[in-house]
Order: C-alpha cells, then sequence, then structure tokens
C-alpha cells in the first residue's frame, strides 16, 4: 500500500494519493497536479479514479486537469448537478489493489459532501482509515453557513447526523484524513496535526463532547468569513475550469511595459515582505506577502484584469505561479523583470510607508490626530487588543473604508505587522496620505508587557 499527503501551502489544503498493487487512486486534487503523477511514476502505478468530497470553496479542484492526463475516472457526491464526472451513492465501492474504497454520504458542509472509508481486505475487514473532505478536522468540525444564514440550522443539523451518526461509528482507531489543516479557513479552529483518529476526536474535540442541541446552536452561531473569490471557485468546481495542461509562461516585463499595463487597469502585487514594501514600492500597488498570497489573494484580486507580480530578484516565480493557478487566477500575465531594484535604479517614482515599533506606539495612544486601525478577525479582536483600538478585518477594509477617517493619521496593526501591510497599501491605493506599520504589532505589543484589553 502506498499513501501520501500532497499539502498545498496558504490554503493548508490536503490530497492524498493512495494505491496498491499498480492501481492508485486520487483523493481531492489540486490544479497543478503534476504531484500525483510523479508519485504514481515512482511507485509503478496507474491513477484509475479521482474523488472529490465535495465542491470545494477555496481552490480550484484539479480532477479534469488530472483526467486529461492520466485518463482516470472522476467521481463526486450527487447532492448538486456537476457538468462531469459521475455520481456516487453511499455504499458505493471501488477495488484498488487489496484496497476497498466505499463510499458514505455526509452532507452538511455542502449537500453532496461525501466521505470515503478504506480497507485493507489483504489485512483485515476493519476500516482502516476515512477521508473525511470538510466533515470533519483535527479539532473542529466543517463550516456549515455556505448556503446562507437561513440554511445554517438545516446544514448544522445534517452535519450532526453524519459526523456522529457515521463517522464517529467507524471506529476508534479509524485514521481520518481532512481535506484541510491548520489555518484553513474552511474551519474554525483546526489543530496543528497532520492526521487524527476517531477516537482521539472524541475525546479531545470540544464539539463533540456537545449533545445534538448544543452541537447545532454552536454551529449555528459561528461567525466565518467568506471571501469574495468563493462564487469563482464553486463556479469552476461545478463546471470545470479551464483546462491549462501545464503551468501559464508568465512573461517578464520591461520597467515601461509595466508602467503602461498599470496605466490599463491591470492589477500589481507586491510579495516582498512589509518592511521591503515600506522601504520603498511602485506607488499603488497592493502589498500581499509572498507565503500570505494563497490566503489573501482572493479576497482583493479579481478574474479579469491581468495581474502583474513584483518581487526582489524574482527567485519564487514558479512557486507564486502554482498558489495563483490553484486560485483560479488565469489572469497571471508577468512579473517585473529584474524584480524591484530595477525599477528604482532606472529612475522610477516610489513611495514608502512610515513604520513604528510599539515604543514608537505607547506614547501617542490618546492622541484625537490617531486612529489605530486592528486588522485581525473580530474574533481575535476581541477576546485582545489595545485600548482605542477600531477593528476592521483585512478582507473587509476596501469595502468599509468609510469608517476610516482621511484626516488622521492611521496606524495598522495585525499580529505581527503582515496583515497590516496590506492594509497599509490599501489605504495608500485609496487616497490615503498618513499611513504607519506597527511592525510587530500584538505579538510585540505583548512582548513589551503593555496593557491589552480582554474580551
Amino acid at each position: 500500500m502506498i499513501f501520501e499527503i500532497v499539502k498545498s501551502a496558504g490554503i493548508a489544503h490536503k490530497s492524498y494519493f493512495i494505491g496498491s498493487d499498480g492501481t492508485a487512486a486520487v483523493i481531492d486534487p489540486r490544479r497543478d497536479c503534476d504531484i500525483y503523477i510523479e508519485i504514481a511514476e515512482q511507485n509503478n502505478m496507474e491513477i484509475d479514479y479521482i474523488f472529490e468530497t465535495h465542491r470545494n470553496e477555496d481552490y480550484t479542484i484539479g480532477s479534469l486537469e488530472l483526467k486529461e492526463i492520466v485518463g482516470a475516472d472522476i467521481f463526486h457526491g450527487k447532492g448538486i448537478k456537476f457538468a462531469y464526472g459521475n455520481y456516487v451513492s453511499e455504499g458505493d465501492k471501488f477495488q484498488v489493489g487489496s484496497l476497498v474504497l466505499e463510499v458514505i454520504e455526509t452532507p452538511g458542509h455542502t449537500d453532496e459532501s461525501i466521505s470515503i472509508i478504506v480497507k485493507d481486505k489483504r489485512v483485515s475487514d476493519d476500516v482502516y482509515m476515512v477521508f473525511t473532505g470538510d466533515s470533519l478536522f483535527a479539532g473542529e468540525i466543517g463550516r456549515c453557513d455556505l448556503y446562507g444564514e437561513s440554511k445554517k440550522k438545516i446544514n448544522a443539523e445534517k452535519m450532526y447526523l453524519s459526523v456522529f451518526k457515521k463517522i464517529l461509528l467507524l471506529g476508534d482507531n479509524v485514521i481520518v484524513c481532512p481535506a484541510h489543516g491548520s489555518g484553513s479557513i474552511c474551519g474554525a479552529e483546526i489543530r496543528e496535526q497532520e492526521l487524527t483518529t476517531v477516537g482521539y476526536e472524541k475525546k479531545t474535540s470540544n464539539l463533540l463532547q456537545k449533545d445534538k442541541r448544543e452541537f447545532i446552536e454552536a454551529k449555528v452561531n459561528e461567525k466565518l468569513y467568506t471571501p469574495p473569490y468563493f462564487k469563482k471557485m464553486e463556479k469552476n468546481n461545478q463546471e470545470g475550469p479551464n483546462l491549462i495542461c501545464k503551468l501559464p509562461y508568465l512573461k517578464p516585463l520591461r520597467m515601461h511595459e509595466v508602467k503602461e499595463l498599470m496605466a490599463k487597469d491591470a492589477q500589481v502585487i507586491d510579495v516582498r515582505d512589509p518592511t521591503a514594501f515600506a522601504g520603498g514600492h511602485i506607488p499603488r500597488t497592493l502589498n500581499i506577502w509572498k507565503d500570505g498570497l494563497p490566503a489573501y489573494a482572493g479576497w482583493f484580486l479579481n478574474y479579469n484584469e491581468l495581474i502583474i507580480i513584483i518581487d526582489d530578484d524574482n527567485s519564487n516565480i514558479d512557486e507564486l505561479r502554482r498558489h495563483m493557478v490553484r486560485l483560479g487566477y488565469d489572469n497571471m500575465y508577468g512579473y517585473l523583470s529584474g524584480g524591484f531594484p530595477v525599477w528604482f535604479k532606472c529612475s522610477g517614482d516610489f513611495e514608502t510607508v512610515k513604520t513604528w515599533s510599539v515604543h514608537d506606539l505607547l506614547p501617542n495612544m490618546g492622541k484625537d490626530s490617531l486612529f489605530l486601525l486592528d486588522v485581525r478577525k473580530e474574533d481575535d479582536w476581541i477576546k485582545e487588543h489595545i485600548e482605542g483600538s477600531h477593528n476592521i478585518y483585512i478582507g473587509q477594509l476596501k469595502d468599509e473604508l468609510e469608517k476610516v477617517p482621511k484626516d488622521k493619521h492611521i496606524v495598522v496593526s495585525c499580529d505581527t505587522g503582515y496583515k497590516a501591510s496590506i492594509g497599509t497599501s490599501i489605504l495608500e491605493k485609496n487616497g490615503y496620505k498618513n499611513v504607519t506599520n506597527i511592525l510587530g504589532s500584538m505579538m510585540s505589543w505583548k512582548k513589551a508587557g503593555y496593557p491589552i484589553i480582554k474580551g
């Protein structure tokens, strides 16, 4: 038996390759699917089956891409209409060498959500592992709000039945393989654990200690953010995305080409760290640091105008390209050849962002001229925040700028200063002239021993 986890950083996505005796299946493949082909070739296996545990909302599925290359069949639940693939029902079984993969219907996150149990018949008739999709995570249960507020209670009831009456009855020793890990927007508080077991979750997950009424109430009252790009992902994953067959070519752009494209409303993303961006950047560019791109690009970038990348040395282009392809950004166009140093060496105009330490912030607190903007999630702000701060989540900032006064010094804080740098770039793009990033932000503030308000 061959079993491998394929992780996609930033969105904390997990897909799986499982095989036996020359035959293999892939669960929830990502769009840049070369990794699964490499695993198959290294293990002399043929990929015969592709399973989707649900219509994913946070990335573009790679099922059609992988099918185009290896010819495997695609299977997903029948709760919604797909333009491709085959529908499965409760009890459907698939032979993969000595392994038997069996479908159980586990709606709640989405109507067509399924889980896939695995038995190794060469060893035992007992269930060995289960691919739970977005139903059961390590320490968490999948979100039930994707169909809107009016459907949350109905979906929470479905989720309770799926988890308590199906997954938890598989056996305490069964290995749980979820579709996401810690940091995913598909669950509120997913633990930092690679895999878990049914028994471990029954003992340690807070939600699994509740009765039905308490569980449903907790899921109904859960507050989670929904990025605008989810709609594009739902469309891609229900109708099928464009086939790319290979990663797109990104054009190395000269300085004058970048200027010309910016004049035509191209989307220009500076992926350097906050300190580099603060030291100098092309005017009206958005700063999303490299590792934050998969988590935050979907809040700010559209799927129409061309996207241009600004980096220091362009050594991360392949990684950035993969991040964007997974999010369905086929409008990726190019990058500044030579990186940002070319811009200032060729006398291009640039701007800077003022930075403060927490020690600079402290003596300025309470001044009428200062507006302290905290761009962390609301729940994090409620738990602890600096007195006098105003909370607007970074993903919602561009739509709530009317809450931020233009006639004050806007000081932006987050967890460590990275999301705050996104915030300062958004404010600058929208005409705010006096903005400052607090480097270290809440982490530094607490380590300095300065006072906080706890919720």
